[in-house]
C-alpha cells in the first residue's frame, strides 16, 4: 500500500498540524480498497467516516468566513461562493498543495488506476483529514488549517467549472466522434454504502473507468479520468465570474 506511517511527518509538516493520535492521520489517508478482501471490516478503518464530519467541519468554517470577509452580500451569492469553495475540485486542489497523493494507502487496483491523482480520492481523502485534525486537537485546529488553506481562495474571482463529463462530451464532437456512452460495470459495498463502477467509451480509444458512491458520481469520475489520461484536466476550461 501506497504511503508509509514513517512518511506521514512531512505531511503534517505541510499541514502545519502535529497529531497527538497519529492513527487518526493514518486512517484518514487510507482509502477503503486497502482492505478490500474485508471491505466491510475496513471501512470503518478508511477515510470514510472521517470525510463525513471533516466535510461538515470545512462546510461551517467556510461558511462563518464568508459571512466575515463580505458583510453587504446577500444569502444567494454567499452560497454560490460556499458551493465553489468546498465543492470536490476545490479540496483537490487543497490535497494537491499538501502533496496527499503521495501519502494516500490504496488497493493495489487502485494504484495501477491512478486514484491518487483524482479528484474524487483527493477531495475526499482532504475532507478525511479536515475531519481528522477536528479529531485530535479541536474546533480551533482545524479552523487555523482552513483558514489557512482556503482564505485565499475564497478572494479569487468565482469560477464557473465546466463538469467532466460536459468537457468530454465537446472535446469527442470536436473530433467528429459520437458522444461518450457510459456503461455500469459493478458494485460493491453495502446497501447503506454502495461504491459504483462506470466505464466511459470514446471511438478510437480505450475504456476507462471510474468510480462514485452513486451512478452520477461515477460516470463523472470516469469523465475526469478520460480527461486526465488525454492530458485535459477539468480544470482547464474554467471560466471567471465575478460577483
Amino acid at each position: 500500500m501506497g504511503g508509509a506511517p514513517e512518511n506521514l511527518g512531512r505531511l503534517e509538516a505541510r499541514l502545519g498540524h502535529r497529531f497527538a493520535n497519529k492513527a487518526l492521520l493514518e486512517e484518514a489517508v487510507t482509502h477503503i480498497s486497502a482492505g478490500i478482501l474485508n471491505a466491510e471490516a475496513s471501512r470503518g478503518l478508511s477515510y470514510q467516516r472521517l470525510e463525513f464530519l471533516g466535510d461538515r467541519v470545512l462546510g461551517l468554517i467556510v461558511s462563518t468566513m464568508l459571512f466575515e470577509t463580505f458583510p453587504l452580500a446577500p444569502e444567494g451569492e454567499l452560497s454560490k461562493r460556499l458551493a465553489d469553495l468546498v465543492r470536490k475540485e476545490t479540496c483537490a486542489a487543497v490535497a494537491r498543495d499538501w502533496h496527499l497523493g503521495d501519502h494516500l494507502r490504496l488497493g493495489e487496483g487502485e494504484r495501477r488506476s491512478g486514484a491518487k491523482k483524482r479528484d474524487a480520492i483527493l477531495g475526499d481523502a482532504c475532507e478525511g483529514v479536515i475531519g481528522a485534525v477536528y479529531r485530535d486537537a479541536g474546533f480551533e485546529a482545524a479552523e487555523t488549517l482552513i483558514r489557512a488553506n482556503w482564505t485565499a481562495r475564497m478572494h479569487a474571482p468565482r469560477v464557473v467549472p465546466k463538469d467532466a463529463k460536459t468537457q468530454l462530451q465537446e472535446i469527442v464532437q470536436a473530433e467528429g466522434l459520437p458522444v461518450p456512452v457510459y456503461k455500469d460495470i459493478g458494485r460493491s459495498g453495502p446497501d447503506h454504502a454502495p461504491e459504483f463502477e462506470v466505464a466511459v467509451t470514446v471511438p478510437g480509444y480505450p475504456d476507462i473507468s471510474g468510480r462514485g458512491t452513486s451512478k452520477r458520481l461515477a460516470e463523472r469520475a470516469a469523465a475526469e479520468a478520460w480527461l486526465q489520461r488525454a492530458g485535459k484536466r477539468p480544470a482547464s476550461t474554467e471560466t471567471k465570474e465575478t460577483v
